[in-house]
């Protein structure tokens, strides 16, 4: 009796465990399979390598996407609005620390994703290579 209760505390904790995959689903952002490669010794990337900095990098994705140095690592967002459906004004734009939807001037924090409304940023997976960082879906 005891190895059937042993038993029956113990597949239910097996079964709970997680495979490190993240939620990645919304409804207005859809999904796009990508890889790119940003290398933070350019120019245009080198605010990258500052804590608490983003850089927009356009046509990847739904709008674009936003890269941000966390200081312990780096996120990367879409930068379509993610309560919104895709339109002209659905492209966030960066705001110190924070991403704001051009529709309805919604922020969201570039360290969470999270905002006020009911679906966070869609976020991408970052992998740091040196001074590279690749962005991928």
């Amino acid at each position: 009796m005891k190895k059937y209760l042993l038993l029956s505390v113990i597949i239910p904790l097996l079964f709970s465990c997680s495979d490190s995959d993240f939620n990645n689903t919304n409804p207005f952002v859809p999904n796009y399979s990508f890889t790119v490669d940003i290398n933070m010794n350019l120019p245009e990337y080198s605010n990258l390598k500052f804590v608490s900095n983003a850089v927009y990098v356009p046509g990847i994705g739904a709008r674009g996407i936003i890269v941000f140095n966390t200081g312990s690592g780096y996120n990367a967002f879409d930068a379509a609005c993610p309560n919104q459906a895709i339109s002209s004004c659905s492209t966030m734009t960066i705001n110190g620390i924070n991403a704001v939807c051009g529709c309805d001037n919604k922020e969201y924090s570039l360290f969470t994703g999270q905002g006020t409304l009911q679906y966070p940023m869609k976020q991408y997976r970052v992998q740091v290579n040196g001074t590279s960082l690749r962005v991928y879906n």
